[in-house]
């Protein structure tokens, strides 16, 4: 192979060709350092004509490709597996905003450029790109389209998916489609860019996209609101929908366990409440009305939610500091976790209706078959979307624990399928799921699944083994 790599350096640059063993250690390691895969090499074009000739040469020798943006991923999805025989395409150096149209409220964007990056790009236009996530720092907007991601404001916006008007893609054979399109209404044929918008880089290489912009909102309110159950929460979510409809921006649900960690994890964190209570959501209002519009719609739901007993107490930041701190408290449950020590995680969605009930069974149906273990609910309760953690019991080791992991998925998974849900809801499948999923879609779903795969990439060397 030395003849392809030799090529894979005309066509980049030497410089952008890593094959030491040491270099590439971060490529294909998983966030959650969890697994280390194996790549011939690690290649980093700087343009979409540089992905399509890389993609070329990969076609010619039978190389199998594995597309990667800020590598923080969950799933499995943009990491090699232990073979040996791929290589990494890091989509790092894609790193350009091409256009910001403020007339359309759209922005073009290269597929490396970071999240956090597009914020503060639109932000400086007077514009708002709203999809945000704890991993905004270091995440790509190629891998937030790639897996379809979430975050904390679809309740209004959207994930993703409805944030991207077009796209640039190379397709398995190295040609570019030029999809590139800032229209909200094309109805000319097959919509191809919601084929690749969360196919996990199997079917082709998202290079760059078309996201929406939204005006500033002149209003930003949060609160944090104690519950004594996800009941209440759900009871608490329609009742905010009913007053406020649009303006309700996020609604993230968080259990005492969950709190309780971030509070001895992160101590400097000033304490919302007195006491400990049950559950909390975290409520946030925006809009173009002025403040005192939006504080008065703010304590009309909370006042009319302590008036039926669902809300237990309530804070409502004063500032814009307050505001970030709370919001801080529901951010760092995941780096508390972690700090905590392994645990089993689980990304899925439920229809809201049925939320409360399948928190309440599976707690206990998780209880009676594993004593003790520890439950960190926490997750985006305005759009179904719960992140539901199993960390074990005290005094357990996390060796011990882990070797439990596919008891307890088919225990949780089996009850979010039972309750006409989805085992995964922002994460995507990658390799982590990918057998998984089998269980649970039928199976004319997979079939067509794998029709689209095999006719976009019949030489199966887009991201193997991920998906499907």
């Amino acid at each position: 192979m030395d003849h392809f790599l030799s090529l894979c350096q005309n066509a980049i640059g030497t410089n952008n060709v890593l094959t030491n063993e040491f270099d590439m250690l971060p490529f294909v390691t998983d966030w959650r350092q969890r697994a280390i895969g194996k790549a011939f090499a690690v290649l980093k074009p700087g343009s979409s004509t540089e992905v399509a000739a890389l993609v070329k040469l990969c076609a010619r020798f039978s190389v199998s490709i594995v597309p990667q943006g800020g590598n923080t991923g969950l799933v499995l999805g943009s990491i090699p597996d232990q073979s040996g025989k791929a290589v990494v395409l890091s989509l790092k150096r894609l790193n350009c905003i091409r256009d910001i149209d403020v007339a359309n409220n759209t922005m073009t964007v290269e597929a490396g450029c970071l999240l956090a990056q597009i914020q503060e790009a639109a932000r400086l236009a007077g514009r708002l790109y709203p999809l945000s996530l704890a991993s905004e720092g270091s995440c790509t907007i190629g891998g937030n389209l790639s897996t379809n991601a979430g975050g904390t404001a679809v309740l209004r916006y959207g994930n993703a998916r409805e944030l991207c008007l077009g796209l640039e893609v190379v397709t398995a054979g190295g040609e570019i489609w030029d999809g590139l399109r800032g229209l909200r209404k094309d109805n000319t044929g097959y919509d191809l860019r919601d084929l690749f918008i969360g196919a996990e880089g199997t079917l082709g290489v998202i290079t760059a996209a078309v996201i929406k912009l939204f005006p500033q909102p002149k209003a930003q309110l949060t609160a944090f609101a104690a519950l004594a159950s996800p009941d209440a929460g759900v009871a608490l979510l329609g009742l905010a929908q009913q007053h406020c409809n649009a303006m309700l921006t996020g609604f993230e649900l968080m259990s005492d366990f969950s709190m309780r960690l971030v509070k001895k994890h992160f101590p400097q964190l000033p304490p919302v409440f007195g006491k400990a209570y049950p559950h909390y959501v975290l409520l946030e209002l925006s809009g173009h009305d002025t403040e005192e519009y939006t504080m008065a719609q703010m304590e009309k739901i909370l006042s009319a939610a302590m008036e039926q007993g669902l809300v237990q107490d309530a804070v409502i930041a004063s500032s814009v500091e307050q505001s970030q701190t709370l919001w801080q408290w529901r951010e760092r449950i995941s780096a508390a976790q972690a700090a905590e020590g392994k645990n089993i995680k689980h990304d899925i969605s439920l229809p809201a209706s049925h939320i409360a009930i399948f928190i309440t069974e599976t707690d206990m149906l998780l209880q009676q078959a594993f004593p003790g273990c520890r439950m960190v609910t926490f997750g985006h309760l305005g759009d179904g979307n719960l992140h539901y953690n199993v960390s074990p019991p005290e005094n357990t080791s996390d060796l011990d624990f882990i070797q439990q992991q596919e008891s307890i998925n088919r225990l949780v998974h089996d009850s979010v399928h039972r309750f006409h849900g989805s085992i995964s809801a922002e994460h995507g499948l990658g390799a982590l799921k990918k057998e998984e999923i089998c269980r649970y879609k039928s199976s004319l779903e997979i079939q067509l699944m794998r029709s689209i795969k095999n006719a976009l990439d019949p030489d199966q060397l887009m991201n193997p083994g991920k998906v499907i």
